[in-house]
């Protein structure tokens, strides 16, 4: 199978590191120029020196419409079009709705950590495709990744704001995969399981060794095995895959 993306320009949200960083290198050793936007500029810059002279780092709040729009115009006058794009960047504010104790209420969701998260991956989600599909239009072929979770279809205990937002980025990649199809452009998610990244090696280790013991192939995923999903559904072999939530979870969701 043909997995190349020469000649193709990948814009890759929260490009820095984990998943995004993988995606990059794996999109880039496809043939594909890449644009690194996040906002952890070290981070980002780190990936585009891994890479070389395809790469660029472009410095981006996802959540902010006018800083997605300087980046989109930076991009393209950098590579001159967008091909592909990866809406990665995502955080975690995790807390209880409201935990009690004893009948009382001792903690809670803030509404600074809920609109945090869903700003980042929802809002984002939203503001880069937006800004990158009228590109996109004008050129009559793009691909649009959407990063979603196994959370985001069965819900998570802790994890309101973020089961929030990652259902919701399901619920976009359906209404964008029906309104963008015609125009030669598909929208698709992927739906990782449990991925051992910087983010959940923060998780306790008790935690960690029962999320490996409910996923059935025995193992925590790693970015590369993210990063080989969005590969193929950014590649021409994907052209007739439209809609679609990809679960990347060695079976954890029927694990459980």
């Amino acid at each position: 199978m043909n997995l190349s993306l020469s000649g193709r320009v990948a814009v890759i949200t929260g490009g820095g590191a984990g998943i995004g960083r993988a995606t990059a290198q794996h999109f880039a050793q496809a043939g594909a120029s890449v644009a690194v936007w996040d906002f952890a500029e070290a981070a980002g810059l780190d990936t585009v020196a891994a890479i070389g002279a395809q790469a660029a780092f472009f410095k981006v709040n996802v959540a902010a419409a006018a800083e997605v729009a300087a980046a989109v115009e930076a991009t393209l006058a950098r590579f001159g079009r967008i091909d592909i794009l990866v809406n990665n960047a995502g955080i975690t504010r995790d807390a209880q709705l409201v935990k009690v104790k004893d009948g009382e209420v001792v903690g809670r969701m803030s509404e600074a950590d809920f609109d945090a998260v869903i700003g980042v991956n929802l809002k984002g989600v939203f503001t880069c495709t937006q800004a990158i599909a009228p590109v996109m239009i004008r050129q009559g072929y793009g691909r649009i990744l959407n990063a979603s979770s196994v959370v985001g279809v069965y819900g998570n205990f802790g994890q309101t704001n973020y089961v929030a937002s990652k259902a919701g980025v399901i619920g976009m990649t359906r209404v964008w995969a029906r309104e963008l199809g015609r125009k030669g452009i598909t929208v698709n998610a992927v739906a990782p399981g449990f991925i051992a990244t910087d983010m959940t090696r923060a998780m306790p280790e008790k935690a960690l060794a029962a999320m490996i013991e409910h996923t059935p192939v025995g193992r925590a995923g790693t970015p590369d095995d993210i990063a080989n999903a969005y590969l193929f559904l950014a590649s021409e072999q994907a052209a007739y895959v439209n809609g679609v939530v990809l679960n990347v979870d060695g079976g954890l969701v029927i694990g459980t």
